[in-house]
């Protein structure tokens, strides 16, 4: 169907005065969702869109956001293309670079060191990743994200490109099976040498990608060597309970690279395509689209680097925050975070019963 130009609608999101939880439950949201499902399908066809989501412009309007490859050349015509409204929709542009998974670590400020060697029990937050992770002349990991559990058995949380995504022999001779060691630090922060770090969890393996809507995987936990409560560096223990995401909330996370950071929620029900490799520093395996997700500002990455991937994002509250959701990818200007309920959807069948937080 062709975009054509359509009158605005003075959409607002206040009740009485007071401002609404933007939510997908909300119904002008789920007008704009409508208006996605139409258009998302053509607009990804084009190889310079990068995905869509559900946002707020400057005046409080909600609106359909477009994400726009500035990698290619002619995005600027593209942009221009784009209609200024659809259906009484507000539709805008937002220029980034690619969305990747961001396992590679990169360097950081941390003002609280989240890649040294810990005491057991750990605290998580912290680096880690699959004991074998290096291949090709380098070595990768990522964060060791927080806990979650299935009756009385505990493990870690994580990404599937952090914990599992190695499957070819490849550079390494060999793949991410199930039993196999998750160390602390990872490779990357021990002179890629798993000697130097600690064994904490054994991998079992879910095997979310490619063929599922989230980035996700785990570890049993090691008895003695995780704290069983759960605690995040810099955040403390979290709530047991989660909440969904919500269009201007206030989130923070605790990462291998950059430590904690903050920002906040900027678009839901994204639809974003997202490129993964077949081991550390290998080929093409293959690119995902995934569907749902949360959008996050991360303006020049500053909320989520190489090497954060893993890291839990919680509410921006000081005591027992709620999950909202599992970070793994992003570009210089979003991170991307599969939303925390459908994680624990996903993984519960996987592990044999309910999978929930580890907290209060």
């Amino acid at each position: 169907m062709a975009l054509t130009a359509a009158a605005l609608l003075p959409w607002t999101v206040a009740t009485q005065g007071q401002d609404t939880e933007i939510t997908k439950e909300h119904p002008r949201v789920k007008k704009v969702i409508s208006v996605q499902e139409e258009l998302t399908p053509g607009l990804m066809a084009q190889p310079e869109i990068l995905g869509t989501a559900v946002g707020q412009d400057d005046d409080g309007e909600i609106t359909l956001v477009v994400f726009v490859n500035t990698e290619i050349s002619n995005h600027g015509e593209v942009v221009r293309a784009l209609p200024r409204s659809f259906n009484g929709v507000r539709v805008s542009a937002q220029l980034t670079d690619r969305f990747r998974a961001l396992g590679k670590p990169s360097g950081g400020g941390a003002k609280v060191s989240h890649k040294a060697k810990q005491t057991p029990p750990i605290q998580l937050g912290t680096s880690g990743g699959w004991g074998n992770d290096l291949a090709n002349g380098y070595c990768c990991g990522g964060t060791l994200g927080s806990l979650i559990k299935v009756g009385t058995v505990q493990y870690i949380l994580s990404n599937y490109h952090v914990f599992e995504s190695d499957i070819v022999p490849g550079g390494n001779g060999r793949v991410a099976a199930t039993g196999d060691s998750i160390i602390q630090p990872g490779l990357i922060d021990v002179n890629c040498t798993a000697g130097n770090a600690q064994s904490v969890a054994t991998l079992f393996q879910v095997s979310s990608l490619p063929n599922n809507n989230v980035d996700c995987s785990v570890a049993q936990v090691i008895s003695g060597m995780v704290s069983t409560t759960g605690t995040i560096l810099e955040i403390g223990t979290i709530s047991a309970t989660t909440v969904t995401a919500a269009v201007n909330q206030a989130v923070k996370k605790s990462g291998r690279t950059s430590g904690l950071t903050r920002s906040k929620v900027i678009g839901l029900n994204a639809t974003i395509s997202v490129a993964y490799e077949n081991e550390c520093a290998g080929g093409a395996a293959f690119t995902k689209t995934f569907t749902g997700q949360i959008v996050i500002s991360n303006r020049g990455s500053s909320f989520l680097t190489g090497g954060d991937s893993g890291s839990l994002m919680v509410q921006d509250v000081t005591t027992n925050p709620m999950a909202v959701g599992l970070l793994y990818a992003g570009s210089s200007t979003s991170a991307i975070a599969n939303p925390i309920d459908e994680v624990l959807a996903f993984l519960g069948p996987k592990l044999g019963g309910a999978a929930t937080m580890v907290g209060n």
